[in-house]
């Protein structure tokens, strides 16, 4: 069995801090789940574009507000607590969060992240070996 605390991975190497976003991984690789999983803040006034190339992503909003925009069709989804989005078909997108507050997002990756990526210069996280 598996139990980690927020406040076990704040301050280590698997707190990753970027420009536009902060992820706490709390599952990742090297527990052999399958799948990672992600404390992530998106910071307030962020317009982040991504493009996961080499991962699905499921991602749930439990905190602030916002919206992403799929690339591909132009269409714009409003995001706030209670959201879900998956990005299925390894979508582009335009992550935005609102100017006044930040977005707290549950991150889930397959293949799992090994916990310390950050986005290459096509938005996309590398796969492990």
């Amino acid at each position: 069995m598996i139990v980690k605390h927020l406040d076990d991975i704040l301050g280590t190497a698997a707190d990753v801090d970027a420009p536009g976003w902060t992820s706490r991984r709390l599952i990742y690789k090297d527990d052999g789940m399958g799948y990672s999983v992600n404390d992530t803040l998106i910071k307030q006034g962020a317009e982040l574009e991504m493009e996961y190339r080499n991962h699905l992503e499921t991602v749930y909003c439990i905190e602030g507000a916002g919206d992403i925009t799929d690339v591909a069709t132009g269409q714009t989804h409003d995001i706030r607590v209670g959201t879900l989005y998956a990005l299925n078909q390894h979508d582009r997108h335009i992550l935005r969060a609102n100017k006044g507050t930040h977005m707290r997002m549950v991150c889930v990756f397959n293949p799992p992240l090994t916990g310390r990526e950050v986005h290459d210069a096509t938005g996309a996280y590398a796969v492990a070996e």
